[in-house]
């Protein structure tokens, strides 16, 4: 099959670049994702859409100033500009595709404030149901617009000729093998979630394109900034249930086991999550409390977090709801320009599978939706325009080394030296490999592997770090992960990704000695100059 454009995921960031490649007489299209096309973490997204809209008394500076605190030091800048100043417009796009946000009795937005915003300035729809509405608007328009929809298909590997991404080899929907050939390659595959146990990600969020990206050698950087959310719910449903941080924008108040408050609601997601962490490392407990019972017209206001308490047997009028951090969020992932393109020409990354720059250390909340929308949108548009390679834009100029660049760091490892040694890994991201050296792992074994590989990640490398910890995970995950693709099915496949990008956050949180953002290691409490540098797989430090 040969295509001029093939994405991979059908997210928001996914979505929003085949919205307007479709357009493009001549063009055609593809979308390939392993579930069905309305099937991705979009739809679990609760918080919001961070925007200013006109006619209130925010500015763009201030979501930017908010946006570049949360990052900790690490935000390119040029990319956070992006971000705000387009933003809006995008929104904008998205309410003329259909998609319904709630709305104030006077029939103006309603906008919420959430953690780490000055101002309020999320917009919801159905109170915690943002992601699912997003989701629709998106799939109406693609279905009607794409040359071709491949449901139920799994890539495998990026195929790379004479240094260009030509397409990727995948397994279809019967499980054959199949190449996509495509001039163009765009990563929209969303996170990682699933290399933890406790999670707020669906069970498809296996890093499946940062997995790819790593093995082609394409840079990968700041994959440890890991954000927990912290008011996940604590039940037995996985992935678990999120408790969007609109409630405590709204007034709710976090408890520990003495019904004290311990931490400012609305400080960045990074700040709670650790102080919830070493509160109840301190109680020895397994969650701390989040009050809501001062919050008026609960059910009004969020009916699908209402309904979901309901099942739960909780009454949020009422009880007190237990909580617990989650990972939830990859602030890293493949290297971009201010336009989407990777360093490897021919292919592309948006949305949580990217390292735009926009998050830096940590990501301000409700940032996520509107950077798939932006950014997916500029690739669409730098794809029309003829562009096949990167710019010296954004978080990939001049390799960290320019003035106002964030500097680059090697960084070296378990993924490097599964790349460079194994058999057959010359050949890993080129046209003709297929994974034949791989692992074979029985099926039986396959989800036994994985829950090892996932307990190994939340116990060594969840909030809060140390070395001993992760190297025990990092011990764990060569045991349970296949040292190379097990290309036999798509959860194989899965297993496979997720040791390659396990080995990766390891090896980079092993590295950074410091506390920043996400990245917290208790034997080096605080921030320091020296590691204000983004770490880099497939980047190799000369001089």
């Amino acid at each position: 099959m040969d295509l001029d454009v093939l994405v991979l995921g059908s997210g928001v960031a996914g979505l929003s670049a085949v919205v307007r490649l479709a357009e493009v007489p001549g063009l055609r299209v593809g979308v390939l994702t392993k579930g069905e096309l309305s099937q991705s973490a979009t739809r679990w997204a609760q918080g919001g859409v961070a925007a200013v809209l006109g006619g209130d008394e925010d500015s763009t500076d201030l979501h930017l100033a908010d946006t570049l605190a949360a990052g900790a030091g690490l935000c390119d800048v040029d990319a956070a500009r992006v971000l705000v100043d387009e933003g809006p417009a995008r929104v904008s796009e998205l309410i003329a595709l259909g998609a319904v946000f709630d709305r104030e009795a006077g029939g103006g937005l309603a906008l919420a404030r959430e953690g780490g915003h000055s101002e309020a300035r999320v917009l919801h729809a159905g109170g915690a149901a943002t992601g699912a509405e997003v989701e629709r608007a998106l799939v109406e328009a693609v279905a009607s617009t794409a040359a071709a929809v491949l449901e139920r298909w799994f890539a495998l590997d990026l195929l790379v000729a004479d240094g260009c991404c030509v397409g990727v080899a995948a397994l279809d929907a019967d499980g054959s093998r199949r190449e996509v050939r495509a001039a163009h390659v765009v990563l929209a595959t969303g996170g990682a979630g699933q290399l933890f146990a406790v999670t707020t990600n669906p069970h498809a969020a296996t890093g499946d394109g940062m997995a790819m990206a790593l093995r082609a050698g394409v840079p990968v950087a700041d994959v440890e900034f890991v954000q927990f959310h912290p008011t996940a719910l604590h039940h037995p449903a996985m992935p678990r249930p999120l408790l969007s941080e609109a409630l405590r924008g709204h007034g709710a108040l976090l408890r520990d086991g003495r019904g004290e408050r311990f931490v400012d609601e609305l400080a960045p997601r990074d700040a709670v999550s650790r102080a919830m962490a070493a509160r109840m490392f301190e109680e020895r407990v397994e969650h701390l409390w989040l009050d809501a019972t001062g919050l008026e017209a609960f059910e009004d206001r969020f009916p699908t977090l209402a309904a979901s308490l309901a099942t739960a047997g909780l009454d949020p009028a009422t009880d007190w709801l237990p909580i617990a951090p989650a990972a939830h969020y990859v602030s890293g992932g493949v290297l971009t320009d201010l336009d989407g393109a990777s360093a490897l020409p021919g292919l592309w990354a948006a949305g949580e599978a990217a390292c735009t720059g926009v998050h830096g250390a940590n990501r301000l909340a409700s940032n996520s939706l509107l950077e798939g929308m932006v950014f997916g949108a500029r690739l669409a548009e730098a794809i029309e325009t003829g562009r096949s390679g990167p710019s010296d834009t954004g978080a990939l100029r001049g390799r960290g080394g320019l003035t106002g660049a964030v500097p680059w760091r090697a960084v070296s490892g378990a993924v490097q030296d599964e790349r460079t040694s194994r058999p057959g890994a010359a050949g890993a991201a080129g046209p003709d490999h297929h994974g034949h050296d791989a692992e074979l792992v029985p099926s039986s074994d396959v989800a036994k592997r994985r829950e090892r590989l996932q307990r190994a990640m939340t116990e060594g490398a969840g909030v809060l770090r140390s070395r001993r910890s992760l190297e025990e995970a990092a011990a764990a995950v060569e045991q349970t992960s296949p040292p190379a693709t097990a290309t036999t099915s798509a959860e194989a496949g899965e297993l496979a990704n997720l040791g390659v990008l396990a080995r990766a956050v390891l090896d980079a949180a092993l590295a950074r000695t410091e506390t920043r953002g996400a990245h917290a290691r208790v034997e080096y409490p605080t921030a320091s100059e020296q590691w204000r540098c983004r770490l880099v797989h497939g980047f190799e430090e000369t001089g």
